[in-house]
């Protein structure tokens, strides 16, 4: 039933099988030109894309190189063959026993097991949790109450 209305409401259109399957064939090259365009545009964006992380990636190790000399830099820097040199060009010479003082403090022991402060040995017990959920609620409730007729009140 529903077929032969759809005919009939066909041929009353004037809609001939020959124009049916141009206008068909056009909206297919139209939907054709449609995804072909979408895709393209696809691809050029992952293609930018592409290049864009390249360059990043070379950057990132180009900085990695540049980091891993500054290191180099610094352990040269650092090393006690060029801190002794510094030293003497500052005036510094090693210390002989006679340019040596010790301080003797009174009470210090250099063997003591006593602390500063006591250690605990036992942890203390933690609160337990019995706040349920209704008491939660009643709670927020209570305070929501008293914010507004803290408001209504000004």
């Amino acid at each position: 039933m529903a077929l032969r209305s759809v005919q009939q409401a066909i041929r009353r259109t004037g809609w001939r099988p020959e124009r049916q399957a141009v206008t068909l064939g056009l909206l297919g090259v139209f939907l054709a030109l449609v995804m072909g365009g979408l895709y393209l545009s696809q691809v050029a964006t992952e293609a930018s894309r592409g290049r864009e992380m390249r360059d990043l990636i070379a950057q990132r190790d180009e900085l990695e190189r540049f980091n891993e000399a500054l290191r180099v830099e610094i352990a040269e820097l650092q090393s006690l063959g060029r801190l002794q040199a510094r030293a003497r060009e500052l005036g510094f010479v090693p210390a002989d026993q006679d340019d040596q003082i010790f301080v003797v403090v009174e009470g210090y022991s250099a063997n003591r097991t006593r602390t500063v402060a006591p250690l605990q040995s036992t942890e203390d017990d933690l609160p337990q949790y019995s706040e349920s959920f209704s008491g939660w609620l009643q709670q927020q409730l209570d305070t929501l109450r008293q914010q507004f007729e803290a408001f209504s009140g000004s």
